[in-house]
């Protein structure tokens, strides 16, 4: 088993994401992160899926997605074909910076930011892979942590993007 990204490519419309989730969790498998956002073409939008699965299991579930009425095209990635980040956010006691420089190493060790500092608490911003922002995650529950908050993984091919060349390829 290894980690895939799903992408998925459909226009605005009402359910899509139930189906999509839906054809997903019917096959009883457990979806890691889910992103959705407007792609680059305008009135499409990228469904970001990640998921841990074999590859027979992940290109018979993209057919069966790429088959859902309102999906334009559905394509599936291993890591080495994508570039990926997640971003997360850690709201820390603000009394942990009094009297230490750890809080404050850490930040910069982890190559983090501050994002807001208030009287009670100061949040956090890192953006990386997974493995990252749980690292930093890990150590800071040291010092104590109120709260703590991962997005779901954007990626990019590598390769040019396979849309467009699909819909050229369609308009004839």
């Amino acid at each position: 088993m290894q980690e895939y990204t799903l992408t998925v490519f459909s226009e605005d419309k009402t359910g899509i994401l139930n189906r999509i989730v839906t054809v997903i969790t019917r096959r009883h498998f457990d979806i890691k992160s889910i992103t959705v956002s407007p792609s680059s073409m305008e009135g499409i939008y990228r469904f970001t899926i990640m998921l841990v699965l074999e590859e027979d299991q992940i290109r018979k579930l993209t057919e069966q997605i790429d088959k859902q009425i309102d999906v334009l095209k559905a394509f599936y990635y291993d890591n080495s074909q994508i570039i990926y980040q997640e971003i997360a956010l850690y709201k820390v006691s603000t009394e942990a910076f009094y009297g230490s420089d750890t809080v404050e190493n850490l930040i910069r060790n982890h190559n983090a930011r501050i994002l807001s500092i208030e009287k009670e608490y100061i949040v956090i911003e890192k953006t990386g892979h997974q493995e990252e922002t749980e690292a930093l995650l890990n150590e800071l529950k040291v010092v104590g942590i109120y709260e703590f908050v991962r997005s779901g993984r954007v990626a990019i091919v590598k390769p040019m993007e396979r849309l467009k060349n699909y819909l050229k390829s369609i308009e004839g």
